[in-house]
């Protein structure tokens, strides 16, 4: 059994290895983005539909869209200069806030953020909130979800075919990206960024933040 798993991360690693125009680094991707960004959606009004969000005209609210816009358009100016603009591809911001004790934020595909009100008494500035939400955003941006969730398809016998596996196995897939986004509630459990991603998005994430106009030293 052993050696099947090893046989299928070895074929699934080299038909589906491509290099991150973020990050530069090759990558296991089996799945289109622009799939994931559909199921994001969907996923995204579903969360929002099962937690209770901050009315958007709240302080707590209009301090997280106003941070996350900032970023988001110092992000999409810069890649836009750099004639990679196709990066964000599909991408349709939204930020939300939840009503949460639990310290967390996510982006998933596409630009679908999250931040839960228990990280804010812990951020306190906008500068704080905007490296958090700067190491969040570049997961989604350098495809650090989509990767986990690719290596979590071919280890949990899903398959590599996005459409089948929510045909065949609707539950597990779903479970599966939340998992690999961030988004602990859904599921009960995290799978932890590797330290590659978590040292990447530090790194991407700082620089985003400063190019916002927020001083992250």
């Amino acid at each position: 059994m052993k050696n099947i798993l090893y046989a299928l991360l070895f074929a699934g690693f080299v038909g589906g290895c491509a290099t991150n125009a973020v990050t530069g680094r090759k990558q296991l991707s089996l799945v289109p983005e622009s799939q994931l960004q559909l199921m994001a959606t969907d996923q995204y009004q579903t969360f929002l539909k099962e937690n209770k969000t901050l009315p958007a005209n709240s302080s707590d609210a209009e301090m997280v869209t106003r941070v996350g816009q900032r970023i988001a358009a110092a992000i999409t100016k810069y890649y836009t200069s750099q004639g990679k603009g196709s990066i964000l591809d599909g991408y349709k911001w939204e930020f939300n806030t939840v009503d949460s004790k639990e310290a967390n934020a996510w982006c998933m595909p596409g630009g679908k953020v999250v931040v839960y009100t228990g990280l804010l008494p812990i951020t306190q500035t906008e500068t704080a909130l905007a490296i958090v939400l700067g190491h969040e955003i570049t997961h989604a941006i350098a495809k650090h979800g989509n990767e986990r969730m690719s290596q979590g398809m071919i280890q949990q016998g899903i398959g590599t075919a996005l459409e089948a596996a929510l045909s065949q196995k609707p539950a597990e897939t779903k479970n599966l990206f939340m998992t690999s986004y961030g988004v602990a509630s859904q599921v009960g459990a995290l799978l932890p960024f590797s330290r590659q991603q978590e040292s990447e998005a530090d790194h991407y994430g700082l620089i985003f933040a400063a190019m916002a106009g927020y001083d992250p030293r």
